[in-house]
Parts: structure tokens; sequence; C-alpha cells
């Protein structure tokens, strides 16, 4: 079959409180956020895998807070004191463990954001201690913030995040094809983003509707099939 010319285009993600599924596996999370003013901890760190919408329940924060966003890895001592007057979200602060510039700036951040009583939210793929930060100061000042978990999603969060990427991607997948992604792919956030990524773009290049058919086409060509269908 000939193949049809496609573009990478970017798709628009949703990042709305009503789009944000709750399930076991955020449940603790979402209600740390959708309570932000109540709780002791005026600074937090939402520690998940890459997917697993620490963007997105930051932007539903950000949505109640009026919260600033930036990337850790931008982040310099100019930022701090704008930064530090209210609410604001530092991401991926992983990143910034071979930039001692941003450490130094992510330091000064939090002292000045607990000297001026404004809440601090940060995200990271995993806990302080395995960042590798080599700012002493800064580290032990991030084993005294509130950790917030994302996990593994369960069955009902893999098949939201599921239909939330086809949304997402504007697609319209046949009615059987979520539950059977959601029982044979791997399960995990990362999976299901690559996942949605190789159906659009097959789809698309082949000028077909996303089926079940498809779809365990390509999970076979991904080796993501957990277990064989029966």
């Amino acid at each position: 079959m000939p193949q049809q010319l496609t573009f990478d285009l970017p798709s628009k993600t949703a990042l709305d409180r009503d789009d944000f599924f709750v399930s076991t596996a955020n449940m603790a999370a979402v209600s740390i956020v959708d309570n932000w003013d109540k709780t002791v901890w005026r600074t937090l760190m939402v520690v998940g895998p890459k997917g697993s919408g620490k963007t997105h329940l930051c932007h539903v924060w950000s949505a109640l807070s009026g919260a600033r966003h930036i990337q850790a890895r931008d982040l310099t001592e100019s930022d701090v004191p704008v930064l530090a007057t209210r609410a604001a979200v530092v991401e991926d602060i992983q990143e910034i463990a071979a930039i001692p510039e941003a450490q130094t700036a992510l330091f000064h951040l939090y002292n000045m954001s607990k000297a001026e009583g404004g809440f601090l939210m940060m995200t990271a793929n995993c806990v302080p201690q395995l960042m590798g930060l080599t700012l002493p100061d800064l580290t032990s000042r991030l084993h005294q913030v509130g950790i917030v978990n994302l996990r593994e999603p369960d069955d009902a969060l893999l098949s939201a995040v599921l239909m939330k990427l086809f949304a997402d991607r504007q697609l319209n997948p046949k009615p059987d094809v979520l539950p059977y992604l959601a029982r044979y792919m791997d399960r995990s956030f990362a999976a299901a983003h690559e996942l949605v990524d190789a159906l659009d773009k097959t789809a698309l290049a082949e000028g077909r509707d996303v089926t079940r058919k498809l779809a365990g086409e390509v999970l076979a060509a991904m080796d993501q099939l957990s277990i064989w269908p029966e």
C-alpha cells in the first residue's frame, strides 16, 4: 500500500482540571493539590515517571494558585525575587544535576519562598537522594519538602491516559481498541505515550483507521505485547 505524506504536527495537550483523571494511583496527589492552601506543606515535590501527569497536575495547581512556571534548567538567580513572591512551579529538577548555577538559584528560591511565605512546587522523576545534585545545601533543603508520588497506572488510569492521548491528537479509535491496548501493552505511562504516537503516525501514513487490527500490528512491531492475545 502506498504511504501518504505525513507531517509531524504538534498535538494540543489538554491540561485543565476536568481532563485529569483521578484513580487510586494518583488520588493522594490530587487531594493535596486540590487543597493546596490548607496543607501544612508550603514546599512540595511531585515525583513520578515520565508521562505520569506531573506537568498536568502542576497546571491544575497553577490555575488554583496563580503560580508561575519555569523549567529548572532555565532557572537563574534573577528569576528568584519574582518567583518567590507568591507561588511557583519549577519542573524537572533532576535535570540540574550538572548545572551548578541552576542549583544555586533553586537553593535561593527555596529560602526566599519560605521567608516570604510563598508556595513552591517542584517536579522530578526521582527522589532528591537519587538526583546526583552537587550542592549539599540544596540537597539538605530538598530532604525537608513534602513528597507527592504519582504511581504507575492502574487499569482505570491507564485506560484514561490512553483516551486522553488519543483525544489530544484528535484520533477516534474503534471502541474495542482501548481495552485491547490496556490488556496487552507494557503497563507504563512512557509506553502509552510511545504507543499512541506510533499508532497516530502509522494510521496517517497508511491511511487507516485506528482499529484493533492496527493496534495489534503496532504492538507487535514495537515489541510491546506483554502477553500474547488469545
